[in-house]
């Protein structure tokens, strides 16, 4: 395989960001005529179809590192840019982060890098574990995941757990907890209403099948936003497991209550950052840790029951 030029990789990840290669070729201020005789170049060296020609433009799995190789040599170049320059236009870090981050610990740490380290963000709201697969992909350059296996091409490191708890509101547990039933006892909330993040969310199925041994069939609400989920449960609608930082108040002010005290859950996370020698990139996994350490129960050692989310 030929060595790819550097503007064919810019274009290759234009098309892919932006979804066509008409806008493409407009970010670039080229025909689309000069667009798609790039990739066809790209796709004739690698002796591989690398784009699939859906709407959107989606990279295909020989594309996805040609993705990954287009996003890090433009980071490259940014960066070597700002250091001969002294400066420049800011560089976008896309990042992909799960809803319950975001609302509780992530977003300080774009507040907490320099105002003057050029950068600007992309963030992809996307679950623990699928979060790896948009690094694989090359559409991010770095992700909070749940997955420690280290993805090709990145470094991996523990953060620390993000620990939740079984709550629901008095309103809640007065319509459909059974007068006799203690926190031993929680097979009811199988015939309960539960709140699922979304259709991939495992979390209150797996701590229902740890507690009772059984499969959680339970009408379900879906709320696919992190401070709106909390509110489905303040509210009544179901049963669920929060953030620590969603609910602690809410427990000392008797608002929530909490449904197995002794049996918290706690999500370990990890940062996956592509293994290039960005000082943007390292600046950033800087301030990461530092926040994750402040923001998050240790990597090991902690009193909850570890599960995978």
């Amino acid at each position: 395989m030929k060595d790819f030029q550097f503007e064919h990789l810019a274009t290759f990840a234009a098309v892919v960001e932006y979804g066509t290669f008409e806008a493409a070729a407009r970010q670039l201020q080229v025909t689309a005529s000069a667009v798609s005789q790039r990739i066809k170049a790209m796709e004739q060296a690698a002796g591989r179809v690398l784009l699939q020609r859906s709407v959107p433009v989606v990279a295909t799995a020989a594309g996805e590192p040609v993705m990954r190789l287009a996003r890090q040599v433009r980071q490259l170049q940014a960066d070597t840019a700002r250091e001969l320059a002294g400066g420049g236009a800011a560089v976008t870090l896309p990042l992909a982060v799960n809803a319950d981050s975001l609302a509780t610990w992530f977003l300080p740490v774009l507040a907490r890098l320099p105002r003057d380290a050029g950068a600007s963000f992309e963030l992809h709201r996307e679950d623990e574990q699928h979060s790896a697969d948009l690094l694989r992909a090359g559409r991010v350059m770095a992700a909070v995941t749940a997955a420690p296996a280290k993805i090709q091409g990145c470094t991996v490191e523990a953060l620390g757990s993000l620990r939740y708890r079984a709550v629901a509101s008095p309103e809640f547990l007065a319509q459909h907890q059974p007068r006799d039933a203690g926190t031993a006892r929680l097979g009811w909330l199988g015939r309960a209403p539960v709140v699922d993040f979304d259709r991939k969310d495992e979390l209150q199925s797996r701590f229902f099948r740890r507690l009772t041994g059984r499969v959680l069939e339970a009408p379900r609400h879906y709320v696919p936003a992190s401070a709106e989920f909390a509110g489905a449960v303040r509210l009544g609608l179901g049963w669920a497991l929060l953030p620590e930082q969603q609910c602690l108040a809410d427990l000392e002010q008797g608002t929530l209550r909490e449904l197995a005290p002794e049996s918290p859950v706690d999500v370990p996370l990890f940062w996956q950052r592509w293994k290039i020698g960005s000082a943007l990139l390292d600046g950033l996994t800087a301030v990461v840790r530092g926040t994750a350490a402040q923001a998050l129960r240790p990597p090991a050692g902690n009193a909850g029951t570890a599960v995978q989310a």
